[in-house]
């Protein structure tokens, strides 16, 4: 089955749901298929980087005119946590969550009119066995998603559904879902971790111009990024190891682990292509980056 009739089953192509959504993962699921998407990371930072135009944003406009348009994006991201439980969105019309504060009025105006993909976001749940994932009608697109998005896809036209974090349980729980969900890739699922490689805010240098980087962001920024390279995803969820570094980097681990969301959906042999790089405020990296087929 190729992607234009994958997007024909679903519904976006023009054409009508004719399948059982257990049926038609079977077919996404074993279907061969030359077209697996991307898996992407982005350092997403400030929310004012959604109506900031600075490199950052420049990047992420570049991305979107050279990935090749996908049938939906599912985003996990640092700022949809459900401790004790995984949830997905349904939402057919998800409206833009403004879940921030302090920020100037420009900011609250923006909207990102996306629609959801629920077909799409069901058959992400039949693709986890370990756990039971559950339907929410409700949840929106919360700034780690829409503030990134809406520079990749500015026109809003690719449809977008969430996963949320299951705080609380370890490192290796998130990869390991995520590998459960890389079948989604093949029939055109782009899969986006929305986080940050270093995100200290309690350290955050507000120093005027360029300020200076911690030794330990900039140790730990490196870290992330020689073993992405080498596809040691083991020393990735075992990063803890790292012990004052990684405690440093991550005083919480909410902002790290969309990263192993990424990882697991990985392929053996892709390649890693950075999409922008830099700390900012001395204690949040902005290291982006893409993994695809050779």
């Amino acid at each position: 089955m190729q992607r234009r009739e994958f997007l024909t089953l679903m519904g976006l192509g023009g054409g009508a749901i004719t399948m059982g959504s257990n049926e038609i993962f079977q077919n996404l699921r074993n279907g061969p298929s030359s077209d697996r998407t991307p898996a992407i990371f982005i350092g997403h930072g400030s929310p004012m980087n959604a109506i900031a135009d600075n490199p950052f944003t420049q990047a992420l406009t570049s991305l979107g005119a050279k990935l090749e348009r996908p049938a939906a994006a599912l985003v996990v991201s640092a700022h949809w946590l459900t401790p004790g439980t995984t949830r997905v969105s349904t939402n057919p019309s998800p409206p833009t969550i403004h879940d921030f504060g302090g920020f100037p009025e420009e900011l609250f105006q923006q909207r990102y009119p996306v629609p959801g993909a629920p077909e799409l976001a069901r058959l992400a749940t039949a693709a986890v066995a370990s756990v039971r994932v559950h339907e929410d009608h409700e949840m929106g697109l919360d700034h780690g998603a829409w503030s990134v998005l809406k520079h990749i896809w500015p026109n809003a036209d690719v449809p977008v559904f969430q996963l949320s974090i299951n705080w609380g349980r370890p490192p290796s729980y998130h990869y390991a879902l995520a590998r459960e969900l890389r079948g989604l890739r093949e029939k055109g699922v782009l899969i986006l971790g929305s986080g940050n490689v270093v995100h200290n805010l309690g350290r955050l240098n507000w120093q005027a111009g360029a300020a200076p980087v911690y030794d330990w962001a900039l140790e730990f920024d490196r870290f992330v990024r020689d073993r992405v390279a080498q596809g040691d995803h083991q020393a990735l969820v075992d990063y803890e190891r790292l012990g004052a570094t990684a405690l440093a980097a991550h005083p919480t681990n909410d902002h790290y682990l969309p990263l192993l969301y990424t990882l697991g959906v990985a392929h053996p042999g892709e390649v890693v292509s950075e999409i922008y790089s830099g700390i900012e405020m001395g204690s949040v990296s902005m290291r982006s980056f893409s993994l695809a087929q050779a």
